[in-house]
């Protein structure tokens, strides 16, 4: 089961870095990787939608030639 966890948790973390065309999308595609990493990890899944998308927001607005 714990592999399972780690497997989950790579994925979700993978999805963070990708960057969508305008701020709206870069943070929804944040949030999602963010909500899904808290649950695998029975985590608060707000709070893991907050830091994903902040997170991806910021990654994406400091890489603007950057195409996933």
């Amino acid at each position: 089961m714990r592999l399972v966890k780690i497997g989950a948790l790579l994925a979700a973390m993978a999805t963070i870095t990708a960057c969508g065309e305008t701020m709206g999308q870069q943070a929804v595609i944040g949030a999602g990787a963010g909500a899904a990493t808290a649950a695998v990890l029975d985590g608060n899944l707000l709070a893991g939608a907050a830091i994903g998308a902040a997170g991806n927001t910021l990654y994406c607005q400091s890489r603007p030639g950057r195409k996933c």
